[in-house]
């Protein structure tokens, strides 16, 4: 199966299994490399960014590797080139094939939680995105899923769950500082999240719920002249 036929399955079910609804998807850079750093809470979020990006052609995911085991998702992984990241280690294989996608102008899909969160909100993010940030100089937007965590229960109640995606504005982070490189890391991975917190409903943004960083962005300042 070739990946325009995979993305039309996956276009009908969720259109006819789901209520669905992409905001802010012009956002989205129409070329040149960009990283696409989203919330996880369901499996449906990766084949769900899938159909619901501009640029479904050349998006490419980092997808754990631990569903290595499942044979929708590793053929999925096959079909649209995705890579597959062993997150029990820093995967340096899995980082030079994320760049070198990036190099030629392509999109990359990328978890920065590391994990799907069992709590239906926002978990504590590890580095890895903004340190493959850092490496590929590329901007990043912020992707907010929102109801694929209800919607087991949704179909269960023979109802069509209502799904929202969110995309950001693109933004790039600033130089890892190389003086103090673990709080620098940090730092930019607070700011990927907050970025994303700052897309999804108060119920989802756990972690990061009182995060100064959010609350900035939720409420900027107002400069008077």
């Amino acid at each position: 199966m070739k990946r325009p036929t995979l993305h039309s399955i996956i276009s009908f079910l969720f259109r006819n299994l789901t209520r669905y609804t992409v905001i802010d998807g012009d956002n989205v850079p129409a070329q040149g490399p960009i990283i696409l750093a989203t919330n996880h809470m369901s499996r449906l979020d990766v084949p769900l960014l899938m159909i619901a990006t501009p640029r479904p052609h050349d998006l490419v995911a980092l997808v754990t590797d631990k569903y290595k085991a499942n044979p929708l998702f590793s053929f999925m992984v096959r079909v649209t080139g995705s890579i597959w990241l062993d997150r029990e280690k820093a995967d340096f294989t899995a980082f030079r094939r994320a760049i070198e996608h990036l190099k030629q102008g392509g999109m990359l899909g990328i978890a920065p939680e590391g994990t799907r969160s069992t709590s239906r909100a926002l978990l504590e993010a590890k580095s890895g995105a903004a340190l493959l940030a850092e490496k590929a100089n590329v901007p990043i937007v912020p992707v907010g899923i929102s109801g694929t965590e209800m919607a087991n229960t949704e179909w269960l109640r023979l109802r069509r769950p209502p799904i929202q995606i969110r995309y950001g504005m693109p933004f790039m982070l600033p130089p890892i500082d190389r003086a103090d490189r673990e709080t620098s890391l940090q730092c930019n991975t607070d700011e990927i999240m907050c970025r994303i917190a700052a897309l999804l409903p108060e119920r989802n943004r756990g972690f990061y719920t009182n995060h100064p960083r959010l609350q900035e962005l939720l409420h900027p300042t107002i400069e008077i002249r």
